[in-house]
């Protein structure tokens, strides 16, 4: 089975971009090329890219930059951020701007090949088949409304932007309050039963989703730590 899923590829190295085109072209996707942010950026306007894989590190538009802009249009396109860097603080910042998941450097083709494909069928399933009819409708998270159509969560005078995932998340943590969901779960709901990552994504990713949704993000009250398993939301939880 063929995939024609086109993936732009936004790396410097050009041995290490050659590398990934080789490898993606021989399963049969479509590839574009950039060397950096600033070149992808025009491609990411002008055509239907199903997938990013971007760098971290690049000249005249880092990877930051470039997923932050790409954000400010399209919060749908899969993101795969690749560094070889391996200071926490990076990741966290990537998926905090948006990225959906994120591999070091060196990384095996095998892994590569098997996150690319569980991003693209997670993008395929969501939100066209598997949202509900009333999906795009605000919903209440404790003390804050989350709006879908605008990508935002909202509590008194302040608003904070979502990325895809966040909202996601947030949809899966509403439709089952009280629940505890374990780390694998919400990784299968969130990510794709095929998803190759690790649940130091989705911890990642809790943390700063409870940077928007908690009023006291230190001591969460609304997403709870359920230690050895995974989350659980406090669905009566108001205030």
């Amino acid at each position: 089975m063929t995939d024609s899923s086109l993936i732009l590829i936004v790396e410097d190295d050009p041995a290490i971009r050659q590398g990934l085109v080789d490898t993606l072209e021989s399963e049969s996707y479509r590839v574009l090329e950039a060397e950096n942010g600033m070149t992808a950026l025009p491609l990411l306007k002008s055509e239907s890219v199903d997938l990013v894989l971007m760098d971290l590190m690049m000249p005249e538009m880092s990877g930051y930059d470039l997923c932050r802009e790409l954000r400010s249009f399209n919060q749908r396109i899969p993101v795969l951020m690749l560094t070889a860097k391996g200071e926490e603080i990076d990741k966290v910042l990537g998926l905090e701007l948006g990225a959906d998941d994120y591999m070091t450097k060196p990384f095996g083709v095998r892994e590569l090949l098997a996150r690319v494909h569980a991003l693209l069928r997670r993008s395929r399933l969501s939100p066209a088949k598997d949202e509900p009819e009333d999906g795009k409708e605000p919903f209440a998270f404790g003390p804050n409304t989350v709006e879908p159509k605008s990508y935002s969560v909202h509590r008194d005078q302040d608003s904070w932007p979502l990325t895809s995932r966040e909202l996601e998340l947030l949809r899966i943590f509403h439709a089952h309050p009280d629940e505890v969901l374990s780390r694998d779960e919400l990784l299968n709901l969130a990510w794709g039963v095929d998803y190759y990552g690790t649940t130091r994504t989705l911890d990642q990713h809790i943390a700063q989703l409870r940077k928007k949704v908690e009023p006291c993000p230190s001591s969460p009250t609304l997403i709870q730590t359920v230690h050895g398993v995974g989350y659980r939301f406090l669905g009566h939880t108001t205030a």
